[in-house]
């Protein structure tokens, strides 16, 4: 079926959001600016890792859900890992940041309405 956003659906594609956010905290992390250095980090690998594993997950979910609908979901990982910055790495997130983040959650929640 291709259409609307099941339970399932929705689950998986917040599993995604959150893995990308978690392979893009690993990579900058483990990220030395030597590749062999940073292929060899345990840290850049669980990255690998969460990306394969979301690489599979976000497949099933495009048996499912349609693509105009799905891909645009997966923007809410830009803010879910500029906030993961500020948290993790203290990194800053002014005024113009937040606007941002809130421009394309509302963007995110327009088009998810969709699929319902």
């Amino acid at each position: 079926m291709i259409g609307g956003l099941s339970e399932w659906t929705t689950g998986v594609i917040v599993f995604c959001i959150l893995a990308e956010t978690g392979r893009e905290i690993c990579f900058k992390r483990g990220a030395t600016g030597a590749l062999f250095a940073d292929l060899r980090n345990k840290v850049i690998w669980l990255g690998i890792l969460l990306w394969a594993v979301e690489l599979v997950m976000w497949t099933r979910v495009l048996e499912e859900v349609a693509l105009s609908v799905a891909f645009p979901l997966m923007a809410l990982s830009y803010a879910a890992i500029a906030l993961a910055g500020g948290i993790v790495f203290k990194e800053t997130i002014n005024r113009r940041h937040v606007l941002g983040i809130a421009l394309v959650t509302f963007g995110v929640v327009c088009v998810g309405a969709t699929g319902l």
